[in-house]
């Protein structure tokens, strides 16, 4: 990588940390050891790329598996007071916005939208050209897989115990969202469900159950309602 970067001088960029060309960086930003921004890459204000992991003496997380790298791929472009925690991954052309929070041993596709506010945890892959909109919560060991569409204000689980009992790691687990689902705005979805491809969830219901490929589910619980029409899936665009 060559030394062609704009970095604003309020900003510290750690010795071990590696920045390819046309990379800008904005006030007060803080670039840490380990991380590697590829070319065109664009920090706003106040972002923390490659902040360390700090956990609780009770997390059920485990720190000892998070790789000491951080990589943010060609042309991303990372909104101000974004944090991405090392041992994390984006692809190209994704955007991370304003004050969203990107944990550890998160791997994110190309062309990812992440909105304001977001917050990704632990331990979670996001597919290609996949959308998470503002303020949505995706809950750690979730998979996302490619163009997914998130609404605002979405929240995933991953524990029907709440952090009681050991037999609950047996259990626990995030959602599966799988290729081309939508899922609508203020939606609760409980741990381990699988929402199937092409899938259509209606705003503000509580998913309790796997949900069918192609299938629009609304309500609380959510039920299923019909097969989504075939002019909106996503090979037929």
């Amino acid at each position: 990588m060559n030394n062609k970067h704009n970095i604003h001088p309020s900003a510290y960029v750690d010795p071990g940390a590696e920045l390819g060309s046309d990379v800008i960086i904005g006030a007060f930003s803080f670039i840490g050891k380990g991380v590697c921004i590829c070319d065109n890459v664009q920090v706003s204000h106040n972002a923390v790329i490659g902040k360390q992991p700090q956990l609780g003496a009770n997390s059920t997380a485990v720190s000892s598996k998070v790789d000491p790298t951080l990589s943010i791929g060609d042309g991303t472009r990372i909104g101000a007071g974004a944090i991405i925690n090392i041992g994390s991954k984006t692809g190209s052309d994704c955007v991370i916005g304003d004050n969203a929070l990107v944990r550890e041993n998160v791997h994110i596709g190309n062309n990812v939208i992440i909105g304001a506010h977001v917050v990704i945890e632990n331990d979670v892959l996001i597919g290609n050209r996949t959308k998470i909109q503002t303020k949505a919560y995706i809950t750690a060991m979730s998979v996302l897989e490619e163009d997914v569409f998130i609404a605002p204000c979405v929240i995933t689980t991953n524990d029907n115990y709440m952090g009681r009992t050991e037999e609950r790691f047996k259990y626990k687990g995030g959602a599966k969202i799988k290729r081309g689902a939508r899922v609508g705005a203020g939606t609760i979805i409980l741990p381990n469900i699988v929402i199937g491809c092409e899938a259509f969830v209606a705003a503000g219901s509580i998913v309790t159950k796997n949900v069918a490929e192609s299938t629009l589910v609304m309500g609380s619980p959510a039920r299923p309602i019909r097969k989504v029409n075939e002019k909106e899936l996503i090979d037929n665009q």
